[in-house]
């Protein structure tokens, strides 16, 4: 009993980071009404600030006080800037937009710390008491229950300002109902900075106390988002004391796993605990709270928005894909051998993005584990050959079925609910597998990863050691970057097909409205698991084909941090059409852009580096300037000159009129 007591107040300093966090995300839903990925991102950006301030990394060491008031006032600047960049261009905007760019912050935060701190962990100068106290025989450090308590009494604080102060009675009023807020007299874009400012500030303070028991990490930090965003449903994003104390207790929680890790009774691997326990009851206790909660959870009321991008019709399918294949049949068999890797792996990412085309860009639904379904069946084929001996195809299609049932359980645990908090589920499951069955060493393989058997059927080689060796005459061999076009090109034209279809035109009338979509006959709960399935089913394939390619499944190739690169790569070009899906691929790691850009642009191995950054300050100015995305935009304008110019088949000089302009609508998708 008494490790138990030492455990769970052990614990207190980590959950009341969590919380913290948590009142971050409660901070950012009142004041803009989206759900800030980023809130985690922002604590790490203050720690690493205060460690900067207090170590002399720009060249003056300020003291402890100085530094924290420095870092303070860091943080209200960086919230300033988020608000007038990423915040308040958007007000106008879907949700699903708006979710995109709190990614997009934290892509550059990520990026930034990294750029300028480098990725090693670093160990903060203490800022509370180093002394411990005991209690019943349990010796507990002062700095975790001091960091506990000004976390509760900061809970208090807020409640209470929200509660009797007119600020706080402004922040309600305008989160229930924007409109009549303004026509009394409230303006909502100060409301918002306010309670952006506020939220970067309760970061920096937690961020700064939590920095020497918990440590500054620009990987594990921003992830703590999951379980702070377990709290925050648990306080329907709105209760500062409940998500404090669920906080409190998710930490706790966490520390008595970690306890009871070391029994005897905890299951094991290798003979060791196994791994993402921790992340398994995390995933699983957000799908209970949004099962619990999820058809009640709070809807604020907002100006009329923007419609999502349209979805284009993709005609002229063969003509499309006619010229990209011949360039890359040259490519895979002119280039270098690592160009020529380089060319494959974009096909094959191409293949993951176009997942992200069907989920986000037809259902309009964020989901962020496709990338952990690849890994899924990655780890599959490998498990399937060379502890059964299956060989292709059959190895392929098992694996690939395994990773779809698992997606369409996750699209089952998110059916209560709508839009744009289906990524806390995904997000939450992502973390799981990544943690629990990719970091666990009898399926992850360790270190060394888990070898795959080479591609081949009925005794022809496909895979990367096949015989043709291309011009170079080097490995790896063009035949299986033969194999990935093919399959690439056939799932472009499926994906493409999908939007002319009944299922897709369905999946489009849930995008832009579930109520009316299932009062005009959709079965919208159908068409949703259609769309995971689909959707997991390509992620799937190419998960397969990365496992062909390397011939090892390492765990660090599906990492939960990557996804959020691709997503945001998609989004960037125009997640609706699935052009976008293969430029997106081709500028994903091991791809040809980062290739290029490492070998004549920026030399060295920070490159992964420079295209998040790339691609996060991309991702906010094309949600300010091209909100549909770049393809998309110019699609539009391309029918837009079309339908504007005269209608010849009619003999006169003006405008198309008639049907003209609502078949070129029609045949294009635009506003669809």
């Amino acid at each position: 009993m008494q490790q138990v007591l030492t455990f769970a107040l052990l614990g207190l300093g980590s959950g009341a980071l969590i919380a913290g966090i948590a009142l971050g995300v409660v901070l950012g839903w009142r004041g803009s009404g989206t759900i800030n990925i980023a809130a985690g991102a922002m604590v790490m950006v203050a720690g690493y600030l205060f460690w900067a301030f207090r170590t002399g990394f720009f060249g003056v060491t300020l003291g402890t006080a100085a530094a924290m008031v420095t870092t303070m006032i860091a943080m209200g600047i960086v919230a300033t800037v988020v608000e007038f960049v990423a915040v308040r261009p958007l007000r106008g905007s879907s949700p699903l937009s708006k979710l995109v760019a709190s990614i997009g912050v934290l892509l550059v935060a990520q990026a930034l710390v990294e750029w300028v701190f480098g990725t090693s962990p670093l160990n903060s100068p203490a800022v509370l008491p180093t002394s411990v106290i005991h209690l019943s025989a349990t010796t507990v450090p002062v700095a975790q229950l001091i960091l506990a308590s000004v976390v509760i009494l900061l809970a208090l604080a807020l409640a209470a300002a929200y509660r009797f102060s007119r600020f706080g009675l402004a922040t309600r009023a305008a989160s229930e109902n924007e409109g009549v807020a303004v026509l009394y007299g409230l303006e909502p874009n100060t409301i918002s900075l306010m309670n952006g400012i506020l939220a970067n500030l309760c970061a920096a303070l937690v961020g700064v106390l939590a920095a020497s028991i918990t440590g500054i990490n620009a990987t594990t930090l921003p992830l703590l988002i999951i379980p702070a965003l377990a709290a925050a449903l648990f306080a329907r994003f709105s209760s500062f004391l409940v998500a404090t104390i669920a906080g409190l207790l998710i930490g706790v929680a966490e520390s008595l796993l970690l306890y009871a890790s070391t029994l005897s009774w905890f299951p094991t691997d290798h003979g060791l605990a196994l791994p993402g326990i921790q992340q398994l009851l995390e995933f699983i206790l957000i799908v209970l709270l949004l099962w619990w909660r999820g058809s009640s959870l709070p809807m604020r009321g907002d100006f009329v928005e923007r419609s999502l991008p349209p979805v284009p019709i993709q005609d002229r399918l063969l003509q499309r894909v006619s010229l990209p294949i011949g360039l890359c049949v040259l490519a895979l068999v002119l280039l270098p051998s690592e160009f020529r890797q380089a060319v494959t792996t974009g096909l094959i990412m191409a293949i993951l993005c176009l997942s992200f085309v069907v989920i986000m860009g037809y259902v309009g639904q964020l989901s962020v584990v496709q990338l952990a379904l690849a890994g899924i069946a990655a780890f599959s084929l490998s498990h399937l050959g060379t502890d059964l001996g299956m060989g292709f195809p059959l190895a392929a299609i098992l694996s690939v079925l395994v990773a779809t049932v698992l997606g369409i359980l996750i699209g089952v645990s998110a059916l209560r609910i709508r839009g744009v908090t289906l990524v806390v589920v995904t997000l939450a499951a992502s973390s799981a597998i990544d943690q629990f069955v990719f970091a666990n060493p009898s399926w992850g393989g360790g270190q060394a990863g888990a070898p795959v058997r080479e591609l081949s059927l009925f005794g022809l080689d496909l895979g990367p050691r096949a015989a043709f060796r291309g011009l170079g005459g080097s490995l790896p061999s063009p035949v299986f970057g033969f194999v990935a076009l093919a399959i690439t090109a056939l799932l472009y034209i499926v994906v493409a097909n999908l939007r002319r279809n009944d299922l897709g035109r369905q999946m489009l009338a849930i995008r832009s409205n579930e109520r009316a979509a299932a009062a005009a006959g959709v079965a919208v709960a159908s068409v949703k698991l259609q769309a995971f399935m689909i959707s997991s089913a390509i992620a799937a394939t190419a998960g397969v084909l990365l496992a062909y390619n390397y011939g090892t499944v390492s765990s660090s190739t599906f990492e939960t941090s990557l996804v959020l690169t691709l997503l945001a790569s998609v989004y960037v070009l125009g997640v609706t059409m699935p052009q976008a899906a293969v430029l997106a691929g081709f500028g994903a790691t091991g791809a040809v852009i980062p290739l290029i850009m490492q070998k004549w642009i920026f030399p060295g191995n920070r490159v992964a580096i420079y295209m998040e950054l790339m691609i996060g300050v991309g991702l906010l100015i094309q949600l300010r300037l091209f909100p549909e995305g770049l393809l998309v935009a110019a699609a539009s304008k391309r029918v837009a000159k079309r339908k504007s110019k005269p209608d010849v088949r009619a003999g006169t000089g003006g405008s198309t009129s008639g049907t003209a302009p609502l078949s070129a609508r029609a045949r294009h998708g635009v506003g669809a």
